[in-house]
């Protein structure tokens, strides 16, 4: 049961009096978690009984059960019930400077807090590699694993990027000397992708990781690049740290690049070549889509 959405009571289940006790909950769930059935009839002006009818009216046996079931959910439901938007900040304006100022916040505290070795060690790594496996899964480490791949070829690597966990396991299994595993995990929770790390590390595959530092996935990896940013409560904004995990990508690349720049230069002007050719008579724009 979700509790938050029985205490909204949006199908006019509660009674006045249960009502009344729903609204102190959602208005402080850490009073009514702490609080005795005599502290939280007190406050509601109702009586315990009041209070025993409205946690069995809720699915519960009892006010105890109310309680642990409410603990075990306020970390997650107050963000959701009350997000951080309010309707003047839902303006076009208000809404792209909000959109771009934690973008360049979260490069800026990217920037500050990286760890320039483990990222030296992890483009020693990718441009040595004679096979680059990227492992990334949900919507946005699949698409920095993707995004890898997306730079990465384009400089002579040979790479390949999964989201999938048992092909992700499989080609793990798999990889020989030579081979890295690069994966991404914005939480630092995926235990698919901590499985694959142990069995990489088990048969000496080196694997680099980005994602939170001191997290499950960063206790697996060989080389940890951190990225640890502070998410806002708006629900409704899409995370910040994607541009950070971009930045990240993009500096690998680069140094990919950098480390055999004839080779690179040979490569690039090839591609670009092929696009003059067949789609944009000139080399003005980007190099691919």
């Amino acid at each position: 049961m979700d509790i938050y959405t029985a205490l909204i009571d949006e199908d006019d289940r509660l009674t006045v009096l249960e009502k009344q006790l729903a609204r102190i909950v959602l208005d402080d769930a850490v009073f009514a978690v702490n609080a005795s059935i005599v502290d939280l009839a007190e406050r509601a002006e109702v009586s315990p009984p009041t209070v025993t009818r409205f946690c069995r009216r809720l699915g519960f046996q009892g006010y105890s059960d109310f309680k642990l079931q409410l603990a075990r959910s306020a970390y997650v439901g107050m963000r959701y019930l009350k997000p951080e938007s309010a309707d003047g900040a839902a303006t076009p304006a208000a809404v792209a400077e909000d959109i771009v100022l934690k973008a360049q916040d979260a490069l800026f505290q990217m920037h500050k807090g990286l760890d320039l070795a483990a990222v030296e060690e992890a483009a020693r790594l990718l441009r040595g590699a004679r096979m680059i496996h990227a492992f990334g899964s949900g919507g946005n480490s699949a698409m920095i694993a993707h995004e890898l791949q997306n730079r990465l070829f384009r400089l002579g690597c040979r790479i390949a990027a999964s989201s999938d966990h048992g092909m992700n396991l499989m080609q793990a299994a798999a990889c020989v000397r030579g081979h890295v595993v690069f994966g991404s995990s914005f939480t630092g929770r995926n235990a698919e992708l901590v499985r694959c790390f142990r069995v990489l590390q088990d048969n000496g595959i080196p694997t680099i990781a980005l994602t939170q530092g001191g997290s499950p996935v960063a206790e697996a990896a060989a080389v940890v690049i951190a990225v640890d940013l502070p998410e806002g409560s708006n629900i409704f904004r899409p995370t910040s740290t994607r541009f950070a995990f971009l930045a990240v990508i993009d500096i690998l690349a680069n140094l990919v690049a950098y480390a055999d720049r004839p080779r690179a230069t040979r490569l690039l002007r090839g591609i670009k070549e092929q696009l003059v050719r067949y789609r944009d008579e000139d080399d003005r724009q980007i190099l691919g889509d």
